[in-house]
Formats: structure tokens, C-alpha cells, sequence
């Protein structure tokens, strides 16, 4: 009887909502919109605002007003300059990486591959996924340390591995980020029908052709995917530059030095990776990759 009961009960409100499209989606989208606006948004909005305060120098407080010098300084100090290039290109170094390894290895896994070693090199490809950040940050400085497993491997032909530096950098946020990137080209090549590979083969296209002229053009879009990961989790990343680049610092790394002593210097260089990202999008934009995504 009570299942019958709130059954009955509810159906007035499946009506009512039936004949009431706008609050059907209203009812459907205010959480994430909540979410969207009221948290990620605002968050930003504030962090953009606290960027126009100063701190004042006898006092060290936060004073609440207006000033640029604070974006002034981003484009004037040497250090945020460099600072700023340096990160840049470490990001799309990355991306670069990325794809250079992703793609040969999204062709073997989706078309050469047998189902066993696909299984197995997709462990290998989300294993990293399964750590916690900072115990991935500490394998690889591991493996470069001085009496890491680098030197220890190279120490019987009389060489020594790199020491922490930027080209270390770039490989610890390849290997960090890398699944982001390899996960959607290898879906993408999964997607391609094999004939167009045979297609190929018959007009006399070599393997190299094909790719350049076959696959990348059909790729495209996932890469775009992908790079967005890879190159704007770069940007906002300093960990990695702190475990392994020695003495490299990235935008993070003035961030986190700023945060308690200036925090309005913290939230105007914030702007800077956010920038970058925003214009990548645009010159993605541009080619047209995000439509067909």
C-alpha cells in the first residue's frame, strides 16, 4: 500500500515538472552551474581582484585598494620575465614530448599490437595514474640522484647521467602528464577504419606518408585534446621544478614564495599561466580542432 502510496505521491511532480521546461532545466543544471559560477568563477574573479592590492611596506598587511604595479612589475622585472618564458617553453616542451612519444605509440598499440601487449602497455600507460603526486615526483628524483639508478646504469662505460636541471623538468611532467595525452590519440587511431591504412598501402604510400598524410590529419582534434592537458598542467606546475630542477624555478615557484609575504604579487602572476592557456585555446580555436572534438 505505501508502495503504491509514493508512487501516486510522485506523480504530480513528474507532471508538474513534464509541463514545465524550464524548470526541468533548471532543476538539472543548478549544481554544476552552482559550481561552475558560485565556486570556480568567483574563485577567480576574487583572485583577480586581490591582484590590484598592495602590501604595505611598513606594516607587511594587505592594504585593500587599486593599483597596476603589481602588473606593471610582471612585465618590467627581470626575473618574472625569464621566469615567465622559461615556463612557457617548458610546457610546450612537454607537449611536444608528449606527442612525439604518443603517437607511434597509439599506431602500435591500435593497429599492430596483439590484444595481450595492448592490455599490458595501457597498464604501463595509466600506471603513473595510480600514485599519489608527490610519490611520482620522488621516483624520478630517484632515479637522477647522484646515486640513482641513472648513473648507476651508466657508471660501467665511465659517463654520468644529467644532473637536476630543466631537461629534467621537462621529462619528470612528461612522465607525469604523458597518460592525458597518449589515452585520446590511441582512441582517435583505434577509431580510424583499417582501410584507409590498405588504401595507403595501395597507391604506394610508405609508412611514414601514411602517417603524415593518414593519420595526423584524422588525429588532429585528440592531440588538441590532449595538449591542453599536458600544457596547461605544465604551467601550473612547480613541484616537479623544485625535486628535480635544482636551482629552475617556474611561475608556481614565485607563486608559492609570494603567497604569504605578497600575496597580491602571488594573484597578479597567477594571471600569467592563465593567459597562456587562454591563448592556446584561441590558436586552437583557430584551426579549427575544438569544433571537431
Amino acid at each position: 500500500m505505501s508502495t503504491i502510496t509514493s508512487k501516486a505521491g510522485s506523480r504530480p511532480i513528474s507532471a508538474y515538472l513534464y509541463k514545465r521546461a524550464k524548470l526541468r532545466l533548471f532543476s538539472l543544471l543548478a549544481l554544476p552551474m552552482f559550481w561552475i559560477v558560485g565556486v570556480y568563477i568567483l574563485s577567480l574573479f576574487l583572485l583577480l581582484i586581490t591582484a590590484f592590492w598592495f602590501v604595505d611596506p611598513f606594516t607587511s598587511k594587505v592594504i585593500v585598494g587599486f593599483t597596476l604595479e603589481n602588473f606593471v612589475s610582471i612585465f618590467t622585472v627581470p626575473a618574472y620575465i625569464s621566469t615567465s618564458i622559461r615556463t612557457l617553453l617548458i610546457a610546450l616542451a612537454v607537449t611536444a614530448l608528449s606527442v612525439l612519444f604518443a603517437i607511434p605509440l597509439g599506431i602500435y598499440m591500435a593497429k599492430i599490437a596483439r590484444p595481450w601487449v595492448r592490455n599490458a602497455l595501457a597498464v604501463a600507460i595509466t600506471l603513473p595514474l595510480w600514485a599519489g603526486y608527490l610519490v611520482k615526483i620522488i621516483a624520478m628524483r630517484l632515479v637522477f640522484t647522484e646515486q640513482g639508478f641513472f648513473n648507476w646504469a651508466l657508471a660501467p662505460f665511465g659517463l654520468s647521467g644529467p644532473t637536476f636541471s630543466i631537461p629534467i623538468v621537462i621529462l619528470t611532467l612528461t612522465y607525469l602528464w604523458f597518460p592525458y595525452m597518449a589515452l585520446p590519440v590511441f582512441t582517435a587511431i583505434r577509431q580510424i577504419p583499417p582501410n584507409l591504412f590498405d588504401a595507403s598501402s595501395d597507391m604506394g604510400a610508405k609508412g611514414f606518408t601514411t602517417i603524415y598524410r593518414v593519420v595526423l590529419p584524422l588525429i588532429v582534434p585528440a592531440v588538441i585534446a590532449g595538449s591542453v592537458f599536458t600544457f596547461s598542467l605544465s604551467l601550473g606546475d612547480y613541484i616537479a621544478a623544485k625535486f628535480t630542477g635544482g636551482s629552475t624555478q617556474m611561475i608556481g615557484s614565485i607563486i608559492a614564495a609570494n603567497i604569504n609575504l605578497n600575496p597580491p604579487v602571488a594573484a597578479a602572476f597567477s594571471m600569467v599561466p592563465i593567459a597562456f592557456v587562454v591563448i592556446y585555446l584561441m590558436v586552437a580555436r583557430r584551426t579549427g580542432s575544438l569544433e571537431r572534438m
